[in-house]
């Protein structure tokens, strides 16, 4: 999956939206203003995941910890597509759900989320 197929399935979940805070070259996925995924300049993917997940994808060597978000089980792809493209996606709704459990009840409820 390439950048426009990323930004594709993450603008379609409910109450997602793209900023820039790191620069135009980045894509920032949000749900309530919280990121969901990230899309780097050099094309590399990261996102949040589950920790069972984390620790799943990380061993096995399909993803590496992200620079700078492992610590909250984010995960880094160098290359996204080398990734099956319904993996990937389901990847992506997972981190938007993840996050968006997390928001208040009011925000989900603000955006479509209950």
């Amino acid at each position: 999956m390439d950048r426009t197929g990323v930004g594709k399935v993450c603008l379609a979940l409910p109450g997602a939206t793209l900023d820039h805070p790191f620069g135009q070259d980045h894509d920032t996925y949000r749900v309530g203003g919280k990121m969901f995924a990230m899309v780097g300049g050099h094309g590399g993917l990261s996102f949040k995941v589950s920790d069972i997940a984390y620790a799943v994808l990380t061993e096995s060597g399909k993803a590496a910890p992200a620079p700078y978000l492992a610590r909250a089980r984010w995960v880094h792809l160098t290359d996204p597509a080398d990734w099956p493209d319904d993996e990937l996606a389901q990847h992506l709704i997972i981190a938007h759900g993840i996050v968006a459990a997390k928001l208040t009840k009011k925000a989900r409820t603000e955006l479509g989320l209950d």
